[in-house]
């Protein structure tokens, strides 16, 4: 354990903004929270040959010139959220991101008092499924050790991947850059997280999740997602994982905390390592059968 870097990163320096280029990435209201884990690529990944291995393609280039594919990004999550928040709780979008908002520190500020409240993580959700997903098949022991592990390492590696590349792009937040020059007013829906924008984590890890938990349960697997009613959110119901993770996935937009390029290309970096992942425990099982039969 003492090998896999994850002490050494602990008392790495801290993540230096560069407030001097405008499409780098600044720390956002309300705490203005450093950016968090930048060394994440240098852990010891489970089952990938490296934090880069899946380096995804580079975001869309940064560009305030309204013809250009980034600013009609960055005017797509402002104009999404301003159409969902004008219908209010009724919103189907608005129920969306606020089910997959897995915030684990959300800052609250109250006069000259600011503290935190704790909700699920994004990887804690993905295993609160695989619970799930056990539970309704009446899997065994064996079976949902199987899962769980599958599926951890999954998640586990899937953040290493995209940490890698939050801090390669080094993508500045939507928030920022609406509050700059489009609206000063306007919030997200959901609290902006403390760490560059591309591509989006949730997206990611529910990728690489669902990827795991399909190899093993199936693509037709239905099931009620409970995991967010201890958080006050109702149940929501899915027909497979793979909706699920991109149901996540394109919450992130819908809450105004990401643009449609790191969603959409975050969930396909997701599966990428989730069938890799796939592809190694077969091969590792082929050859143990193999020496077996020695």
């Amino acid at each position: 354990m003492g090998k896999d870097n994850y002490s050494q990163t602990r008392t790495m320096p801290k993540f230096t903004v560069d407030t001097d280029n405008p499409a780098r990435w600044q720390p956002t209201p309300p705490a203005y929270m450093d950016g968090i884990e930048p060394h994440w690529n240098k852990i010891r990944p489970f089952f990938l040959d490296s934090a880069a291995q899946f380096k995804p393609v580079p975001p869309p280039a940064f560009s305030m010139d309204k013809n250009s594919q980034f600013y009609k990004e960055l005017l797509e999550v402002y104009e999404t959220s301003n159409r969902i928040t004008a219908v209010g709780d009724d919103s189907e979008e608005v129920a969306i991101a606020k089910f997959w908002d897995c915030n684990p520190y959300v800052s609250v500020t109250r006069g000259h008092l600011m503290f935190a409240t704790k909700k699920i993580t994004p990887g804690a959700h993905w295993i609160g499924i695989t619970k799930i997903a056990c539970r309704n098949t009446d899997s065994d022991f064996v079976k949902s050790i199987y899962a769980y592990t599958k599926t951890s390492m999954a998640i586990a590696d899937a953040f290493i991947s995209c940490w890698d590349e939050k801090y390669r792009s080094n993508l500045i937040r939507p928030e920022t850059l609406i509050n700059q020059h489009i609206d000063e007013n306007w919030v997200p829906i959901l609290q902006t997280p403390p760490f560059p924008e591309y591509t989006s984590g949730h997206s990611v890890v529910s990728g690489a999740a669902a990827t795991a938990l399909t190899d093993i349960f199936g693509d037709d697997f239905s099931f009620d997602d409970d995991t967010e009613l201890p958080y006050g959110l109702p149940t929501r119901s899915f027909t497979s994982f793979n909706k699920a993770a991109d149901e996540a996935a394109i919450s992130r937009m819908y809450g105004g905390i990401h643009y449609r390029a790191a969603v959409e290309v975050g969930v396909g970096q997701g599966r990428k390592l989730g069938a890799l992942l796939i592809d190694k425990i077969k091969m590792k099982s082929d050859n143990s059968v193999a020496s077996n039969q020695e």
